[in-house]
């Protein structure tokens, strides 16, 4: 893709539907740019002759070693997003109330009315950084697992799947915490003051 351009042609701001329906794959498919078209076709034609192949074979479920590596390629990334989604939302937060609320005089039960700001802002900081995530998690080598189109879609790796998101982004958002530890010294600090 040419330099400061975004991947793929669709706007980004235009939502897509799910590429379960055919409106869904189609949106997709125009989203892509000419060399990811083909990338994406080489690699479902690859995917569907091994599945094809496969299909009348009794496939052995995936090993604990390789659900691990789902589990783990799955983890990973979302630790980064919950770390991100934990980290914004606490220091925006805390900085909107010590602005606005102080400016309009509000109380901090009012103020919490302010965090739909904090989401907003939120949801645009994550969908510009989600890439950047995933580049990260891709940089430190944690390859797709190795599996078969019929281990890929078995209940052991879709399992392991889902609970690496979830026990990362769980994992993600406590470490994204952080900045309540500088925000308890401030306010020592306006309590010795007064």
């Amino acid at each position: 893709a040419p330099p400061g351009r975004a991947l793929g042609t669709h706007p980004r701001k235009e939502p897509m539907e799910a590429l379960n329906t055919a409106q869904g794959a189609r949106d997709f498919i125009y989203s892509l740019h000419s060399t990811e078209r083909s990338c994406l076709l080489r690699e479902l034609h690859r995917f569907e002759s091994i599945a094809i192949a496969q299909e009348k074979l009794e496939v052995a479920p995936p090993s604990p070693g390789q659900l691990r590596h789902v589990f783990f390629h799955n983890a990973l990334p979302f630790v980064g997003f919950g770390f991100l989604d934990n980290a914004i939302m606490i220091a925006a937060g805390t900085q909107i109330e010590l602005s606005i609320g102080v400016v309009l005089g509000i109380s901090t039960m009012a103020g919490n009315h302010f965090q739909i700001l904090n989401f907003v802002f939120l949801l645009c900081c994550l969908s510009s950084l989600a890439g950047y995530v995933e580049a990260l998690a891709s940089r430190l080598g944690l390859s797709i697992p190795d599996l078969t189109p019929k281990q890929a879609d078995m209940w052991q790796t879709r399992l392991s799947a889902h609970l690496g998101k979830a026990i990362g982004v769980t994992i993600g958002c406590i470490l994204g915490m952080f900045p309540l530890l500088f925000f308890a010294d401030e306010e020592e600090k306006l309590e010795e003051k007064k």
